[in-house]
């Protein structure tokens, strides 16, 4: 059963890859969070001999252990906006600088089978650095965020992850109670900017890792 899986989504994510590629993404296949891991150090580091790094909120990120593994890392400038023990002020002035960077690691909300990038943001710093600032982005993404189009895209974001996150993050959302999005007013509303990336541009400037696993809302 498990080796069946494994060839449908193989086959899927290289799919996936042909139209990230075309829409002038770099793009990687990784069977596991282990060698999505493998693949920033040995294939993205070394080539761009990134000094400051710095990353957005994203549950994908963290499972792979890169988070930890950066951290530790004595060769690089990290802006760590995931410090705890910090006041509002200082976690927003971390969010700005780090738009700054070399690199930032990110996630992505969906991901469509033409190869085009959705997210919705509450602050608005994780789709920034998508759209401008760092000099390149690694993306990662579980193959659970691929979507047939855009409008299915939205539809998971609004249907599925934005609600769980919002219950991850304790927000007071209607959402939180329900599971179901109320198109809210609350002040706690994480569903603040869309951002739909057809293109990197520069070409290879967004890198995006398929991981052949269930990762991240």
């Amino acid at each position: 059963m498990k080796e069946t899986i494994d060839r449908y989504w193989k086959m899927r994510l290289e799919r996936v890859k042909e139209a990230l590629e075309l829409n002038n993404f770099e793009c990687f296949i990784a069977d596991d969070s282990e060698q999505a891991k493998t693949i920033v150090f040995d294939e993205i580091l070394g080539k761009l001999e990134a000094k400051s790094i710095s990353w957005g909120g994203s549950m994908t990120f963290v499972s792979t252990g890169l988070y930890e593994a950066l951290v530790a890392h004595p060769n690089y400038e990290i802006i760590d906006t995931y410090q705890k023990d910090l006041t509002k002020e200082q976690k927003m002035e971390l969010r700005r600088k780090s738009l700054m960077v070399d690199l930032f690691f990110t996630g992505t909300n969906a991901l469509t089978e033409s190869g085009v990038l959705v997210n919705l943001d509450m602050y608005g710093n994780r789709v920034a650095a998508l759209t401008f600032g760092p000099k390149a982005v690694v993306v990662l993404a579980g193959r659970n965020k691929i979507v047939p189009d855009l409008d299915d895209a939205m539809y998971r974001i609004k249907d599925f992850a934005a609600p769980v996150n919002a219950m991850r993050l304790n927000k007071k959302t209607p959402c939180v109670e329900t599971s179901l999005c109320q198109e809210c007013n609350s002040p706690d509303r994480i569903c603040n900017t869309w951002t739909i990336t057809e293109k990197s541009f520069p070409k290879g400037r967004i890198k995006v890792i398929l991981i052949n696993d269930v990762l991240g809302f």
